[in-house]
């Protein structure tokens, strides 16, 4: 996988589209620097204090903080108001800014159409005033585009003139993207002579002017090239060299969370395809090392510094080796099983493009033995078009809530016998005999969506029902939540304080982006749901006018369960606007945000957000940015969660049958399973009793 610092601007189609589209892009090179201008730039834009000119560089600011905050069609509206601005003033140089920088949103939304267009109008005026470093910017734009489009003949001829004028004015920064770009169009081509060639030239530049992000994307393509031309030796070399470049540059972020996950949307490249290499050196055990370090690093480095603050043995945070997996797997007295999936780029069409290649599967049991299996993805594009994101079609929707009745029975079902097929057929015989013994599924990308008790074999038969099933962001969160769990062991003292809501006054929300405020519907199978656990609680349910966001807010920090039964409202572009409704009150809309939840601190030992899609925000490298994280990182070990809109009634008899299970054995795990057992015999179809997951502790 090539390295790419840009983030694909995301659309309101599909979740599972965006997300596989986002695993493509991660293919392609685009060192150009980041689309949206330098506030610096505008100064020099604007030398007048003409109103209408202040209004255009108004908005081309205003769009580089839409761009930020992930408002991809505010920026552009932002950024073409600004074009028509500078047009009506005939300020050039203002013109020929704002059009770069709209081609390079249109490439990142994938619209190389516009993109080229727009890139080209950027480059006739930087010719025409004479401005080459505007000029150098816009070759190199249209180079990156037609390097997107498999034109690789047209992105090293724009590259090359790109690179002779940063030579000129001597732009080492662009002189490097220049060389990095030919370097990925050369391996492209299949000539990794040319290929390398050019990615240490580029190395070489973004090492002489402390450019640590070039640096570690040059050495992550220089992998890639080494690898692809039969040297994985020296491909390994570079690849361990990229981590630490990254390893570096999140450690100076310090405790900026929303920056580490940001950044490492582009640096999990090089942890994959130095599994890649491992695997084909015939050492699955340091592939599955490296794939722990390389996933939900910045949620790991978050719990590590939350859990020591204060501390007098503070956390060291450093990526398990093979003995500290095997502990954790025995601690968590658990079979392990941790998913991996590998891209790669291949010729379809005469275009280079990213696809699925293969799985990678490790099972590491309790007792220390890890096996690994490989299944072959390709056969699903090239002969079914379809992919694992594909397979795993969901019911989520912007807005998604808890219905009356059998909600999303006509939409489309996961593929459940395929997608047990590929994920468990291979691993079977290694999982335990035992039901009650613990399964943690440890997922990646699209394998977050997967409803794993659902999975159904070839005889008919749901995984729920042959094993126990939890699930985990990555194999050192368990240890993380396992110590969050003895800390609040050590101190809680009322285990009876439970808080325990249900059908709230509903606030009103929008149903989708842009549209007017409609209230959300009342629940009264919610209602009903918490009136039956409460007694099993030991406490009142709350419920109507009661459940203010502000109530509830403040009896969270003292309560040791959290029992919320109301709608869910899922946000799939910034993770963090995912939401739970409840009462609104005062001046507060009713909805409490991951974001919010994020910086409360908490003492539960169990979280049930018993409601639509609350397992869901945004995928990243980092894991699923989201109301569960939120939690999490708030001190809860334990979080159930759901996957898709679940239906009111089957849902409050799965969550009274998980209670009284509860009541009887303390492990959630098997209470979990069990209430989903008993919910199937009245409820057969898995979207009724399917939905939840348990993240983190059993116990």
């Amino acid at each position: 996988m090539l390295y790419s610092p840009f983030k694909r601007l995301k659309s309101t189609h599909s979740r599972l589209t965006n997300v596989f589209l986002a695993s493509i892009s991660l293919f392609l090179l685009a060192t150009i620097p980041l689309l949206t201008t330098p506030d610096s730039l505008f100064p020099a834009i604007a030398q007048t204090t003409n109103a209408r000119q202040a209004e255009g560089d108004r908005l081309m600011q205003q769009g580089n903080q839409q761009y930020r905050a992930s408002q991809f069609q505010a920026a552009l509206n932002s950024w073409q108001q600004a074009l028509q601005i500078y047009r009506a003033l005939k300020n050039r140089l203002g013109e020929g800014t704002a059009l770069g920088t709209l081609g390079g949103a249109y490439r990142s939304l994938g619209d190389y159409t516009k993109a080229i267009e727009y890139s080209q109008q950027s480059l006739a005026i930087a010719r025409s005033i004479k401005n080459r470093e505007g000029e150098g910017t816009a070759l190199g734009n249209l180079g990156v585009a037609y390097l997107y489009l498999g034109n690789y003949t047209k992105a090293i001829e724009y590259s090359q003139q790109s690179l002779a004028i940063a030579r000129s004015i001597k732009n080492r920064q662009e002189e490097g993207t220049a060389l990095g770009t030919l370097g990925v169009a050369y391996l492209y081509l299949g000539d990794y002579t040319k290929a390398i060639k050019y990615s240490q030239q580029h190395l070489t530049i973004a090492r002489s002017i402390k450019y640590r992000e070039g640096e570690g994307g040059a050495l992550n393509n220089l992998g890639l090239a080494f690898l692809k031309a039969g040297n994985p030796i020296e491909s390994e070399k570079m690849l361990i060299d990229g981590i630490q470049v990254w390893e570096s540059m999140r450690q100076m972020l310090g405790s900026n969370d929303a920056n580490k996950v940001s950044i490492f949307e582009g640096q999990a490249n090089t942890y994959r395809t130095l599994q890649q290499v491992r695997v084909a050196q015939n050492n699955p055990i340091a592939a599955l090392e490296i794939s722990e370090r390389g996933r939900a690093r910045a949620f790991v480095d978050l719990l590590s510094e939350r859990l020591s603050s204060g501390s007098t043995n503070p956390v060291i945070n450093t990526s398990p080796d093979r003995e500290q997996i095997h502990q954790i797997a025995k601690a968590q007295n658990a079979t392990l099983v941790q998913y991996s999936i590998v891209y790669d780029s291949f010729q379809i069409q005469g275009k280079q493009v990213g696809r699925e290649s293969a799985l990678y599967i490790w099972v590491i049991q309790p007792t220390g033995e890890i096996a690994f299996r490989q299944v072959d993805l390709k056969p699903l594009w090239q002969k079914h078009n379809a992919s694992l994101a594909n397979l795993i079609v969901g019911n989520q929707e912007f807005l998604a809530v808890r219905s009356r009745s059998s909600f999303g029975s006509t939409q489309p079902q996961p593929d459940l016998p395929t997608l047990h097929q590929l994920l468990i057929d291979p691993i079977a015989s290694l999982l335990p005999k035992d039901p009650n013994a613990r399964v943690i599924f440890i997922p990646q990308g699209s394998l977050f969506q997967v409803p794993f008790p659902a999975l159904q074999d070839s005889g008919g038969t749901y995984l729920i029902q042959k094993h126990t099933i939890l699930t985990a962001p990555s194999i050192q969160v368990l240890d993380l939540t396992r110590q969050q769990r003895q800390k609040l062991s050590s101190r809680q003292s009322n285990s009876g304080n439970a808080l325990v809501l249900g059908n709230p006054t509903m606030p009103s929300v929008s149903p989708s982006p842009g549209e007017p405020k409609r209230q959300l519907s009342p629940l009264p199978g919610a209602e009903a749901e918490v009136i039956a656990i409460a007694p099993l609680l030991n406490t009142q349910a709350i419920t109507g006018a009661q459940g203010t966001k502000a109530a509830i807010v403040q009896k969270m920090p003292q309560a040791s369960i959290i029992h919320l039964a109301t709608h869910g409202l899922l946000d799939d572009l910034r993770g963090l606007g995912s939401a739970i409704a409840l009462a609104p009150s005062g001046n507060d809309d009713g909805l409490l945000t991951a974001e919010e939840i994020f910086d409360m601190k908490l003492q539960a030992s169990l979280v049930v957000l018993s409601a639509c899609n609350t397992g869901f925000g945004r995928i990243t490298g980092d894991g699923v940015i989201g109301l569960s994280r939120a939690l999490i990182s708030a001190g809860v070990p334990s979080v159930i969660v759901s996957l898709w809109a679940v239906p009111d009634a089957p849902t409050s008899e799965l969550m009274k049958a998980f209670y009284q299970n509860l009541q009887n054995n303390p492990d959630k795990a098997q209470a979990l399973r069990q209430a989903m057992l008993t919910t199937m015999k009245t409820h057969p179809q898995p979207r009724n009793w399917a939905a939840f997951t348990l993240i983190g502790e059993a116990e």
